[in-house]
């Protein structure tokens, strides 16, 4: 689908650019960077997130290249530490026998002994000669080295540096990858919270329907009780009060004097 819709907008900038020219290179730009946005916008965030943890894990074999890397050029560092400790060690010795045949040949004898030897002045000088130039290049030797040394200890001073730069920039990289998953699960969990409350509608009907119930229940416990009162009004199943009509005829009896004389106090 991201394919398609790519090399869709790949065709249709390629379309644009053969039928109308340089006029169409703005609205060229324009579409490819819209469908590269679309098509961007419409990745997952969590694709992108795991995508970035992948980014962050292929850093592991360029770290291991060059701690290889260090490794290696400390040894050299090393070996040529070594190599110039030897050769001072051999120059200084060197020094010492160039200076012992210059004392000796200022001292204007013809004949030195040596190691149970004679030897002439003549030869004397010929091997000083010898000597000092073998020194002056070991010593300039010993000057490369040194120079060497220093050269590629900055080096590996620096790769070093590089290392550490690499090695906490992943880090952080680790920690902010998580971060934003963790902020993910955060808004997913949000979301989630969200969408229950949107989607409370049964919840509702339940609570209208048990309203409702709860009314029809209420009209009829008050129609059961108004059907008690009735019957309590009209006692049909009862048997009527005895001599009711003589209680009637005598309540009349004895209120109709009273009814005359007030209406003839009313008549003064």
């Amino acid at each position: 689908m991201v394919k398609k819709a790519v090399l869709g907008g790949a065709g249709a900038a390629l379309v644009c650019l053969v039928l109308f020219g340089r006029e169409a290179a703005s609205y060229v730009g324009t579409t490819v960077g819209w469908c590269k946005d679309s098509v961007k916008g419409s990745v997952p965030i969590s694709f992108e997130i795991d995508r970035a943890r992948r980014m962050v894990k292929d850093l592991v074999p360029d770290i291991r290249k060059n701690m290889h890397m260090i490794a290696k050029e400390e040894v050299e560092v090393d070996r040529l530490a070594k190599q110039i400790a030897e050769s001072e060690s051999r120059l200084g010795k060197d020094r010492d026998e160039v200076m012992r045949l210059k004392t000796d040949l200022s001292s204007n004898q013809q004949v030195f002994q040596y190691a149970g030897r004679s030897y002439s002045a003549g030869q004397v000088k010929i091997d000083l000669a010898n000597r000092f130039e073998r020194f002056k290049t070991h010593d300039a030797t010993l000057a490369s080295l040194k120079e060497m040394q220093s050269a590629r200890q900055r080096s590996l001073e620096a790769a070093r540096q590089k290392l550490e730069g690499m090695l906490a920039t992943k880090r952080q990289l680790e920690v902010d990858v998580e971060h934003l998953e963790a902020r993910l699960k955060m808004v997913e969990a949000a979301q989630t919270t969200s969408d229950y409350k949107f989607d409370d509608s049964q919840l509702s009907r339940a609570k209208e329907l048990v309203t409702d119930l709860r009314t029809r229940l209420e009209v009829a416990e008050k129609l059961v009780n108004a059907e008690g009162s009735f019957r309590d009004e009209i006692p049909l199943d009862q048997p009527a009060p005895e001599n009711i009509v003589d209680q009637v005829t005598e309540y009349f009896q004895t209120e109709r004097p009273l009814v005359a004389d007030v209406a003839a106090e009313a008549q003064r």
